[in-house]
C-alpha cells in the first residue's frame, strides 16, 4: 500500500477510528496517509466495500461492521427491518439521511431475480518502466437463481516461475520472471433461505476473532467471498538477483510491481441455519481449504542445513537460485517465494442463538502444511508466523448476552501445534459494551499465553510480536469510547495497556509494560469550518529501560520489546467552500524514539487536499503530501514530497473511468545520504468500471 502505512496506528483490531466521508479505494488510502485510520481498518473497509452488506438480511454482527454504527444504531435497524421498512437497501426511519448516504458505498442493494454486477479493469505503470504495464480484472455478477460469482484475473510480468529444490546443492531453483496471465481468485456462491454454500476463494471468522478470523472485520459472522486485490503504490528495483546477474543500468532502475493480493482460504464453505425449538436458532458452518501459500525466503527452514539435528536456532534459510537468460544461475535477492508450501485446512462453527444479542458458539479448525519437495526436510523458521513441526489448529468457545444498553462478549480458545517445545496455549478475550444512540463505551480484557501460536487469530493485540505472531504472550486491557452529537461534534478515543506475562524473544522481558492512548475530536457544526484534532501517545517499556542490551544484534521480534515511544498531534481543518468544492489542510508532528536510535527524533507530515466536482459526471481530487521522518537530518530516513491528481468521470449511467497520476520526489541530500536519493518518480493508474 505504500510508505504511509508506517504512519498509521499498528494496533490490530482497533475499531474504526473515523467515519469516512468518501469510501473510494483512493479515499480510504488517503485516510491512512493522513494517519486517521490504521492499516487493518483500511483492509476491513476495502473488504466491506467490495463484498457489500444487505441491510435486509445481514445479522447484528455484520451490521455492526458498517463504519460509524453503534450497537444501539444496529438494534434500531433490526427493529425497523422487523417492521418491514428495510426495502431495496434503504433503511427508512432507522438512520438519518446523512448516515444513510455515508453508508451507501458499503451496502449491497442488488435484488434477486435480476442479473446485475460489475467489471473493473485496472492498470498501473510508471515513466521508468521498461516492461509492459500490469493489469488486473475484477468481475462480479449475481441475482439469478440465488447465485453470485466473482473472479480476479491479473497480467503479471514479475512473477517467479515454479519453485523447485535442488537436492545436490540443498537449495531452491526458480525460473526467471516472465509475463503470464494468472487467475488467483474465483468463487461461486449460492444463498437460500436457510443455507449458503460457496466454492472458491473466501475469508471467514467467528465470535470475538480469537479462535478464527481472516476477514479483518470487527465482528465477523461466517464466511465472505474474496476477490480482493492491491494495486501497486510504488516502485521496486528491476534487478532481482545479486552479484553481476544484471546489467548496471538494471541494478539502478525501478519498475512498477505486479498487482498483489492476500492469500485467503480456497475450497468449499457452507452454512445451514434454522429454528431449534420455540425460541432458539441453530447455525452450522463448515469449511475445507487447499491453498498454495507464499513465504519469505528467510522464513523457510531446511533441517539438512542445521548444525545439529535437534536445534532450530542457527539453521540458515536455503539459498534460492534463479536462471538468468544468457548466463549461469544467480542468487535471488530477498523476496517472497510463491507457492512455497501447500496448506490443507478445515473446520467449522456451531452457534445456538436465543436472540440477536445472545448466543453460545463453538469454533474449531486444523491445518497441515505440505511442502511437496521430494521429501526434503523443510519446515518453518521460528519467525515464520506458522508453527513448525507439522499440523496446527485451535478450538474455542464464544458467548454473548445483551439486555438494554449492555452487551457482554466472551471467547476462550486453546491452540494446538507440534512445534518443538510448544504444543499450544490458551487465549481469553472478554468485552463489555455500553451503547446508546449517541455514545458507546467498551471495556475489554485479553490474555494470550506464550504458547498460543494461532496464525489465523484476528483478536486485538499490541504491535509487538513473538515468532511472527502478535496475538501471543500478552495480558492487556483496552477502553474505547465514542460520544457524538449528529451534525455538531464527534469525540472518540481509546486507551490500551498490555504487558508480557512471560519472556518474549529476549530473556528477562517478562513484565515489560506497553501502553498507548489516542483521541480525536471533530467539530461538524459549520460546513465551511470543520476542524479536528487528533492526539496520540505510545510507550514501550513504561517506567523502565526495557529488556534490550545490544539492540543491533536483536531479531526483528526482539526489537519490538525495546524501549520505544511516540507522542504525536495531528491538526486538520476542512472547509466546504461552495457546493462541489472542499479544501482540507492538515499538519502532524510527532516525537519518536525507536529501538534502533539512542534518542528522540521529530517527524512531520503535512497534507493539502482539494476536491472539486465541476460537473455531475466529473470529480477531481488533488493532494500534496510532505513527509519528513527526521527533521534534524536528510541522510537516511524518508523525506518525500508527493503530489497526486485523481480524475473520476462517469461516462454514462453504467460506465465510469478513473485516472490517477502521482509525482514523488526524494528530498534526501545527495551529498550526505547513505543511499543515493531516488530520482523523481512518475506513477500512473488507470481504472475502467462497467456495471450491468
Amino acid at each position: 500500500m505504500g510508505w504511509w502505512l508506517a504512519w498509521a496506528s499498528p494496533v490490530r483490531a482497533a475499531p474504526y477510528e473515523v467515519e469516512p466521508e468518501a469510501a473510494g479505494a483512493q479515499d480510504l488510502l488517503a485516510l491512512v496517509e493522513e494517519g486517521a485510520i490504521s492499516a487493518e481498518t483500511l483492509s476491513a473497509l476495502l473488504a466491506l466495500r467490495r463484498t457489500g452488506v444487505d441491510p435486509g438480511l445481514a445479522t447484528r454482527a455484520t451490521l455492526y461492521a458498517l463504519p460509524g454504527l453503534t450497537y444501539s444504531d444496529v438494534d434500531a435497524v433490526l427493529r425497523t427491518r422487523g417492521e418491514g421498512s428495510a426495502v431495496g437497501g434503504r433503511l427508512r426511519g432507522a438512520l438519518t439521511e446523512a448516515t444513510s448516504r455515508r453508508l451507501a458505498p458499503f451496502l449491497d442493494a442488488r435484488r434477486s431475480g435480476r442479473l446485475s454486477g460489475d467489471a473493473r479493469l485496472m492498470m498501473a505503470f510508471s515513466a521508468s518502466d521498461g516492461l509492459p504495464p500490469p493489469f488486473a480484472l475484477q468481475v462480479r455478477a449475481g441475482g439469478v437463481a440465488n447465485l453470485r460469482v466473482g473472479l480476479l484475473a491479473t497480467l503479471a510480468r514479475r512473477s517467479l516461475g515454479p519453485l523447485r529444490r535442488d537436492a545436490r546443492r540443498r537449495a531452491f531453483v526458480v525460473d526467471a520472471p516472465g509475463t503470464q496471465v494468472q487467475l488467483p481468485k474465483l468463487y461461486v456462491q449460492w444463498t437460500g433461505e436457510r443455507a449458503t454454500v460457496l466454492a472458491g476463494a473466501y475469508r471467514l471468522g467467528f465470535g470475538q476473532r480469537l479462535t478464527l478470523d481472516t476477514t479483518a472485520l470487527p465482528s465477523p459472522d461466517g464466511f465472505v467471498p474474496d476477490d480482493g486485490v492491491r494495486p501497486p503504490s510504488g516502485l521496486e528495483r528491476e534487478c532481482l538477483v545479486g552479484g553481476d546477474g544484471c546489467a548496471p543500468e538494471a541494478r539502478l532502475s525501478d519498475v512498477t510491481p505486479d498487482f498483489r493480493w492476500d492469500e485467503s482460504f480456497r475450497g468449499v464453505a457452507g452454512t445451514v441455519r434454522g429454528p431449534l425449538g420455540r425460541d432458539a436458532t441453530l447455525s452450522l458452518t463448515g469449511f475445507a481449504s487447499y491453498q498454495s501459500r507464499a513465504l519469505p525466503r528467510h522464513a523457510v527452514l531446511d533441517r539438512s542445513l542445521c548444525p545439529s539435528p535437534a536445534g532450530r536456532g542457527g539453521c540458515k534459510a536455503p539459498d534460492v537460485w534463479v536462471s538468468v537468460p544468457g548466463q549461469r544461475e544467480q542468487k535471488l535477492s530477498a523476496r517472497t517465494l510463491p507457492n512455497a508450501f501447500h496448506e490443507w485446512a478445515g473446520g467449522g462453527n456451531a452457534t445456538l442463538a436465543s436472540s440477536s444479542r445472545s448466543h453460545v458458539g463453538v469454533t474449531g479448525w486444523a491445518a497441515r502444511p505440505a511442502w511437496g519437495h521430494d521429501g526434503a526436510p523443510l519446515d518453518f523458521q521460528p519467525n515464520a508466523r506458522y508453527p513448525a513441526g507439522g499440523a496446527f489448529g485451535a478450538l474455542g468457545l464464544d458467548a454473548a448476552w445483551g439486555r438494554g444498553p449492555v452487551d457482554l462478549f466472551f471467547e476462550g480458545s486453546r491452540s494446538f501445534d507440534a512445534a518443538p517445545g510448544g504444543g499450544g496455549g490458551l487465549g481469553v478475550l472478554q468485552r463489555t459494551v455500553l451503547s446508546g444512540a449517541a455514545r458507546e463505551l467498551e471495556l475489554s480484557f485479553r490474555y494470550y499465553g506464550r504458547g498460543f501460536a494461532n496464525p489465523y487469530s484476528g483478536a486485538p493485540s499490541g504491535p509487538d510480536s513473538l515468532e511472527g505472531l502478535r496475538v501471543r504472550n500478552e495480558l492487556g486491557t483496552r477502553v474505547r469510547f465514542l460520544q457524538r452529537e449528529e451534525g455538531a461534534w464527534r469525540l472518540r478515543g481509546q486507551v490500551d495497556a498490555w504487558m508480557l506475562p512471560s519472556d518474549g524473544a529476549v530473556p528477562g522481558s517478562a513484565g515489560t509494560l506497553h501502553a498507548r492512548a489516542s483521541a480525536r475530536g471533530d467539530l461538524l457544526a459549520w460546513p465551511r469550518f470543520q476542524p479536528s484534532l487528533q492526539l496520540e501517545w505510545r510507550d514501550s517499556g513504561v517506567g523502565g529501560t526495557g529488556a534490550c542490551g545490544d539492540e543491533a544484534a536483536l531479531e526483528p521480534d526482539a526489537l519490538g520489546l525495546c524501549v520505544s515511544a511516540r507522542q504525536g498531534v495531528i491538526a486538520r481543518v476542512r472547509s466546504d467552500v461552495v457546493e462541489g468544492l472542499s479544501v482540507a489542510l492538515q499538519y502532524g508532528h510527532a516525537r519518536v524514539r525507536t529501538p534502533e536510535a539512542r534518542g528522540f527524533r521529530h517527524d512531520a507530515l503535512a497534507v493539502f487536499d482539494v476536491r472539486l466536482q465541476p460537473a455531475r459526471a466529473l470529480r477531481l481530487h488533488g493532494r500534496l503530501v510532505w513527509k519528513d521522518e527526521d527533521l534534524s537530518e536528510r541522510s537516511r530516513l524518508r523525506q518525500e514530497l508527493r503530489a497526486a491528481l485523481d480524475v473520476a468521470w462517469a461516462v454514462s449511467g453504467v460506465m465510469s473511468a478513473r485516472a490517477r497520476y502521482a509525482w514523488v520526489r526524494d528530498l534526501k541530500d545527495a551529498s550526505v545520504a547513505r543511499v543515493p536519493p531516488d530520482p523523481p518518480r512518475h506513477l500512473f493508474q488507470v481504472e475502467w468500471e462497467t456495471r450491468f
